[in-house]
């Protein structure tokens, strides 16, 4: 990103994703994130602990695959930008809030381990249908496949 806005944290979810569709069908999942700091205070020599707490928001299919892989409390990784959302209440009182837009989720193999299982590339027909499975294998980029072909044109992995 050129723009300057860009950050990363790595902490615990503190929710569930919750996943939703707009009335268009794009699918969208917001979750919360905690990001614990501790250090040594040099006047007491005691460790001292802060907690910021994050909100996350992913679009599309990183929506939908956040939705199915993460639970509350697992460690992730999460790339994206700050962006500010305002609206106004029932009672006309406006409001506004920073939340991180996710252009990256991932788990933390810090203290855990994680099985990855790469969805099927969606066509446009089934672009709009919400996708839950994991899919099959498929031949790694610039690796040939079993009958000779090669798949130049697919992302690695």
């Amino acid at each position: 990103m050129s723009n300057g806005n860009h950050v990363n944290i790595v902490g615990n979810l503190t929710r569930d994703p919750e996943l939703r569709f707009t009335p268009s069908g794009q699918a969208t999942a917001t979750f919360g994130v905690a990001v614990n700091r501790r250090w040594q205070n040099r006047q007491t020599n005691e460790w001292e602990e802060a907690t910021s707490f994050f909100d996350v928001v992913c679009w599309a299919q990183l929506a939908e695959n956040a939705a199915q892989s993460l639970s509350k409390g697992a460690r992730v990784i999460v790339s994206g930008r700050l962006d500010q959302r305002s609206w106004e209440t029932s009672e006309h009182e406006r409001r506004s809030k920073i939340e991180i837009t996710a252009d990256e989720v991932a788990p933390s193999l810090r203290y855990a381990t994680a099985s990855v299982t790469k969805n099927e590339r969606r066509t446009p027909e089934t672009a709009g249908a919400p996708s839950y499975g994991g899919g099959g294998p498929r031949p790694v980029a610039n690796e040939p496949s079993g009958g000779g072909e090669h798949y130049y044109d697919e992302e690695p992995f």
